[in-house]
This record gives C-alpha cells, sequence and structure tokens, in this order.
C-alpha cells in the first residue's frame, strides 16, 4: 500500500480549496440563473461542502492553504478562509478577515456569503458580539447574517436604521423587508425622502412588501431609469400596482428603443395575457427573442425545452465575450442558457390555449396570482422564477419573511418541508 507525502497532502488540499473557490464563483452565478432548479443548485452545494469538508479535516494546514490564497484580492478566495476562521472561533482570524473585507471591497460579497452559508452553530457568539461592535462594517455583517438565516436581529435592527452610517442604514433598511418586520414599517417610510440613494430605495422596497403601497411605489418608480436598483424596483412596483398603472409604466418604456429590453422583462413581470401576443412578435427578433421567451413563460408557466417548443441557436452566434482579442465586447451574454423559443411552434400554442387566460388579470407562470402557486413554483421553479415566488408570498401574506432563494440548498429544503 502506497503511502501519501506530505507533498501528496499538500497537492489535495491545494485541489480542494481551488475547487471551493471555483464552485463558490459558480453558486453566484446559479442563484440567479434562468434554468437552474433548486435540485441543480443542491448538486453544486453538495459537491462544494465535500471540498470545505477536505479542508476542514485538514485543521490549520487546511486554514494556511485558504489563507495564502487571500493575496488575490478576490471574493472567491474570501469564502474557504472566511468559513474556516469562523467555525474554528479563532478571534484572530476573523479579526484579520474582516480587516481585509473592510480594506478591500472587492472580497466582501464572498465574507457575507460566509455568514449565510455556515451553519448556526458557529455563529453563535460571535454575531452576538458582532452586532454589539461600535464597527458599523461588522454590525452590517450581523444583521445581513442574521437576515440571510431569517433569524431577527430585533432592536439591533432599529438602531442601524437610525445610525448616521448610510451603509449599515440601508443594510437595515432592506432587513426589515426580508424579515417581515410590520412593526417597522413607519420606521421605513421615513426614510424614504432619505439623502442616500441606497437608503431611498431599501426604505421604499420594504415599505411595499410591510403593506404600503401608494408613496413607496411612487418612490419606486424614481429608479425606472437605469441604474443599480432599476430591475428590482421593477420586480416590485410592477407586482403590486395596479395593471393599469403597470400599463402605463411599460408605455413609458415603449416610446424610448433604449428600454426594449426592460418593455420585455417588465411585460413578464407584469404577467398580463394581453401582452403574449406582442411578446410572441419581439422573439422574432435576434437580440430579444429569448428574454421574450423567458417573460412568455413568466406568465403562461411552460418550458419551452421541455416542451419542445425551443429551436436551435442561429448558426455562427457567439453568445458572451469571444477569442478575438481586438473585440472589445466583454460583457457576458445576459440571456445565456435562456432556451431560443420557436415563434411558429409558440404562436400555435397560444391560438389553441389562449381561451385558459384572460386580459386584465395579472398571472404568475399559468395561474392568477394566489398563495398556492407561488409555493410550488418556491418548490419546483427555475431560480430566476422562485425569486419571483418568494417575493410574491411576502407581498401576499403581510409579515411572512422573504423566502431566501440563494440559501444553501439543504437548509432551503429542510424550511420548505417546514412550509408545507
Amino acid at each position: 500500500m502506497s503511502t501519501l507525502t506530505s507533498h501528496h497532502v499538500t497537492n489535495i488540499l491545494t485541489q480542494h480549496a481551488e475547487e471551493a473557490v471555483f464552485l463558490w464563483l459558480k453558486r453566484s452565478y446559479l442563484v440567479h440563473a434562468p434554468h437552474v432548479a433548486l435540485r441543480h443548485l443542491a448538486r453544486n452545494d453538495n459537491r462544494l461542502a465535500a471540498h470545505i469538508d477536505g479542508l476542514r479535516v485538514a485543521g490549520d494546514e487546511g486554514w494556511k492553504l485558504c489563507e495564502g490564497q487571500l493575496s488575490s484580492e478576490e471574493s472567491g478566495e474570501m469564502f474557504p478562509a472566511m468559513l474556516m476562521a469562523l467555525e474554528s472561533k479563532q478571534q484572530a482570524r476573523i479579526d484579520k478577515l474582516f480587516a481585509l473585507a473592510e480594506a478591500v471591497p472587492a472580497m466582501r460579497s464572498g465574507l457575507h456569503s460566509t455568514f449565510g452559508w455556515v451553519s448556526a452553530q458557529f455563529l453563535q457568539g460571535t454575531v452576538k458580539d458582532l452586532l454589539a461592535s461600535s464597527s458599523p462594517f461588522r454590525r452590517l455583517i450581523a444583521i445581513a447574517c442574521c437576515t440571510l438565516h431569517r433569524v431577527d436581529a430585533g432592536k439591533a435592527i432599529i438602531d442601524a436604521i437610525r445610525d448616521s452610517n448610510v451603509e449599515l442604514r440601508a443594510r437595515a433598511l432592506r432587513a426589515a423587508g426580508e424579515l417581515g418586520r410590520i412593526d417597522l414599517l413607519t420606521l421605513c417610510e421615513q426614510h424614504t425622502n432619505d439623502k442616500d440613494i441606497a437608503c431611498q430605495f431599501w426604505s421604499a422596497w420594504s415599505s411595499a412588501i410591510l403593506g404600503e403601497r401608494k408613496h413607496s411605489i411612487e418612490t419606486l418608480k424614481l429608479f425606472f431609469t437605469p441604474g443599480p436598483f432599476q430591475e428590482r424596483a421593477l420586480q416590485l412596483a410592477l407586482k403590486v400596482m395596479p395593471l393599469n398603472e403597470a400599463h402605463a409604466v411599460l408605455k413609458s418604456f415603449a416610446s424610448h428603443s433604449a428600454d426594449k429590453r426592460m418593455l420585455v422583462k417588465g411585460a413578464g413581470i407584469a404577467g398580463d395575457s394581453f401582452y403574449v401576443s406582442w411578446l410572441i412578435k419581439q422573439m422574432e427578433t435576434l437580440k430579444l427573442t429569448r428574454l421574450a421567451g423567458e417573460a412568455f413563460s413568466l406568465i403562461t408557466g411552460l418550458d419551452l425545452a421541455l416542451l419542445d417548443l425551443d429551436r436551435k441557436p442561429p448558426e455562427n452566434f457567439e453568445s458572451g465575450p469571444n477569442d478575438d482579442p481586438n473585440d472589445v465586447n466583454v460583457a457576458m451574454d445576459e440571456d445565456e442558457n435562456l432556451p431560443w423559443p420557436d415563434p411558429e411552434k409558440i404562436q400555435a400554442w397560444w391560438n389553441a390555449n389562449q381561451h385558459r387566460f384572460q386580459n386584465g388579470v395579472r398571472y404568475f407562470m399559468g395561474e392568477p396570482v394566489n398563495v398556492e402557486q407561488c409555493k410550488k413554483v418556491l418548490l419546483d421553479g427555475f431560480q430566476r422564477q422562485r425569486g419571483a415566488a418568494a417575493l410574491y408570498l411576502s407581498l401576499l401574506q403581510l409579515g411572512t419573511p422573504l423566502f431566501p432563494t440563494s440559501a444553501p440548498a439543504w437548509r432551503q429544503q429542510r424550511w420548505l418541508v417546514k412550509r408545507e
């Protein structure tokens, strides 16, 4: 029997550390992907957990390898390092990583993600100390952690909403809505005119989720123009405003060619079958076809690929960056992994089935919006659809925490069983 040398062990641990980073990066995409169901996310999460186990078993050697990767100053490398630090409860390691994340903003998403991944047993005491910290950054992470685990941080959220630090204040305002804290509605409303844009957005976002549907929607409309909050604003506002108001919003997008993608997305979010024929027409346009197919599915509930309502991509079509060093377009394809709809097949289906739909009714995945349908989509839908279902459930049942569709798959599965 061969014996593993220290060199072999180091190579194995290096592979565990590198794969953990790779699978975390992959996961960051999968949680928002249009073709990924919870079972698919679970496969990636199980693979990631296996590599974490390998590092965990190695103890200090595993930590040293993770620590060595931090020189890249990337979020992915922060994830296994912070996980090892939190589980070991070695404060010096935790402090080092907090200082690094605070100094290098690019690493913060990895730190945030780790607190959402780690099991609650490893967070006891640590999060309590973070909530009591004088550092706004540490309090922000603690509130984000509690929210990711759907644990109410209590008075700490109120204190954070009243804090002068805008990043902490914005995160606390967001947490109020995510946790269904109806008791904080008035406090959230007071910040819809906040001087900080992020605070203004999250105050309106949470106010709408917590039941105030007038002033909050007017504030959200301010974010319909291109910017970091545009899509979130549309996703929420178009779900709650009366359909006649949603039509007016979409009409305004129609008058500007630059807003065509938002118009297509908005039609799917609004959910009125009135838009279906128009969406089928947009499937004939190369740049809009897959997006229009997704919007069509959001209204009708059809899985285009499963039902053979899709087609092959056009010849010579390139998705995202290519190998040409002279090509200045390096942006990823926003519609990657969406099926290519076949307009003729879909039109034939619509001709045979449109009698099942009534104009002027908001549909979601083939049914008028209702709690049971949203629960079903949360169980069986793709990630983007699941996110919409979670938002609808909080809107339909005031005080219901927003279901975290980006949580570790096994935790989501456990929570979903409890909901049944």
